[in-house]
Formats: structure tokens, sequence, C-alpha cells
């Protein structure tokens, strides 16, 4: 099995508004961050670099801390595409939302690695929705929380206050106050679902920008493409990033990520070999990412968890998950739950 050990790295951006939330609550950031071996001063620029994990664990010690189940929704909350950087410019700058929205897929690299947001379209609806590949050493629920109420944000900023939500939807287990989400997303919300994200109708990504400037979308352009060209690219991380969006958009066939990498799927496949792997090991690692987090972080059925990993029925998705883990998928669930500290 393909193994991917690079630690992600995120801007500190979405989370600035942080100490303000702490402090709304009747706690002392300075106190969390210093226990979370934080200098306060990271907070000063949005384009500060933090480790992946440190966000995650800081997240659930400002939860922790603050008796606030619902931290990272109140996090959440306050942010908007001007937290991204140029890479939410570019997006606010577009023509349109399925414009915008798709410059975020694009670049949203520049600005976290180890999370993903992906656009699924379907006849009358679409899904905007927020994905972690990063393997995490503490829950992510609360990343979870921000990342789906930043999807929310980012959709009324596009569309205006008029676009109304068809449905929210966690990936983890029902909190036990739900009054916090109902209250902010003012729709339908299920949890134990297979994906994160919002459904709303699809005719609103062809709704044009009001605030849309093609010159200035032109200039940053020009900074996100030497931002790339400095930033580099790791293969493997973008195949790990790519090929996740595959599979959860139900598109992980080598042609179709192939076609997302913008090469033939020969090609591909000479690359991989080139790192000692291939698509298909490629696939099954990011599959068993993608059953470990669900059935850790869910209480998602198990047809459920197969359905959105691109098997037909769940006992063939039993047979794979035995031949990654060496047990079955309810028996690592309950092994889980059972393990000390873990209450994701």
């Amino acid at each position: 099995m393909t193994h991917f050990p690079k630690q992600s790295t995120v801007r500190i951006g979405p989370i600035q508004p942080l100490p303000a939330v702490l402090r709304n609550l009747g706690v002392d950031p300075a106190e969390i961050l210093a226990e979370a071996g934080m200098d306060p001063l990271v907070f000063e620029n949005p384009d500060n670099i933090i480790p992946f994990e440190s966000r995650t664990r800081l997240l659930n010690l400002c939860a922790d801390k603050t008796g606030c189940a619902h931290f990272g929704l109140l996090l959440g909350e306050r942010c908007s595409l001007e937290s991204f950087g140029l890479v939410g410019y570019l997006a606010l700058h577009s023509p349109d939302v399925e414009s915008a929205l798709r410059s975020l897929l694009r670049y949203f690299h520049l600005h976290a690695q180890g999370s993903l947001v992906i656009l699924k379209l379907q006849e009358d609806t679409a899904f905007l929705g927020y994905h972690i590949y990063q393997k995490a050493n503490t829950p992510v629920t609360q990343l979870i929380d921000a990342g789906v109420a930043v999807a929310f944000n980012i959709l009324n900023e596009l569309c205006g206050s008029g676009m109304e939500p068809l449905e929210v939807c966690f990936a983890h287990r029902k909190p036990k106050n739900q009054e916090p989400f109902r209250k902010f997303f003012r729709a339908p919300i299920r949890f134990d679902t297979e994906v994160n994200g919002i459904y709303f109708p699809r005719r609103w990504l062809g709704e044009k920008i009001q605030v849309a400037d093609t010159e200035l979308r032109r200039l940053l352009q020009i900074q996100i493409d030497q931002l790339e060209r400095a930033y580099g690219s790791d293969f493997m991380e973008r195949v790990r990033r790519v090929v996740h969006a595959a599979i959860l958009t139900q598109s992980s066939k080598a042609d179709q990520i192939a076609h997302l990498f913008s090469i033939h799927s020969r090609t591909l496949h000479r690359k991989l070999e080139s790192y000692g792997t291939n698509l298909r090991d490629v696939v099954d690692q990011c599959r068993y990412d993608l059953a470990r987090q669900t059935l850790e972080t869910s209480d998602a059925e198990l047809i459920v968890i197969a359905t959105m990993l691109g098997y037909t029925d769940k006992r063939s998705f039993n047979r794979a998950f035995k031949r990654w883990s060496g047990t079955t998928p309810t028996r690592w669930r309950k092994e889980r739950r059972l393990a000390p500290g873990n209450n994701s």
C-alpha cells in the first residue's frame, strides 16, 4: 500500500479570529495559546503558516477549555473569502459563481494542504463540500464544523442573501446540542453523512458576481501563478489531493483522474511508476483513509460508506477493508471507540 508521510501546513487566515472568539467566551487567549505552544504573534499576519496538526489540536483545546462544543462553528462563522488571501480575492472577482468556486478548488492547495474543496453537480442541485484528507492524531470534528460554516459564508458572499441551502451535511456524529447549527445555517441539517458540505440549487452557479473586477482578477491571476511557481509542486501530494476529490465526486476511474491532471492515463501510470507506485495502490490508500475517517468520526451505515468509496455493495467494501487492515470495518470502528482518549 502507498504511504503519504508528508506533513501538511495551512495559512493562519481562516483561524485568525480565534483570539476574538475566545475573548467573547470569557477566556484569555494567551493562556490557551501558551498551553498549545503557539506564539500569539502568529495571528497578526494571515499569511503565516502553521502545521495542519497544530491547528487541529488548537481547535480541540479551545473547545475543551471553553466548554463550547461548537467552537469550530463559531470560528467558521467569522470567516469569508478574504480569509483565503489571494485565492479568496481571485474567487470574489470571478465573472460568476461557478467560476469563483472552481478557482477556489483549483488553488486551494496554496492556502492549505491536508484538506480540499469539492464541487459536485447534479441535474438541479450542486454541492460545495469540504474534506480533510490529512491523517490526524486528534479528532477533526471542530475543523469540519468550521469548514462547513466557511463554505456557507462563501456561498452567501458570492450569491447574496437570497441563496437558501437545500441541506447542510456533516460527516460526523450528532452533537448533543444542535441548536447553534440550526440557528446559523437556517436549513435542514444532517449528520453521519458521507461528506461535509452544502447542497444548494444549481441555478445559482450561473449568477453573476456584482463586485467582480476583470482587470483586478487579471492582476490577481498573475500573482497566483507566480506563487504557484514559487510554491512548487510535490507530485505525490497533488496525486493524493486529486484522488481524494475524484473518489468523493464518483470520478475515480484512471482516465477520469488523468483528465484532472490534463494528461493521458498512460502518462499518469508511467509517472506513478517512477515514484515506485501505481494508480490502483494510490486509490486503495485514499479509499482506506476515507473509510477510517468516516468510521471513526460518524455513525454512518456501512452501505453509505461503501457507496461513497465507489463500491456496489457492503460485501465488496468489507472484503476491501479486511484486505487493507486485517479486520472488518465493524470491528475496527468498535475498537476505535474503545480506545483510550478517543472522543471524536
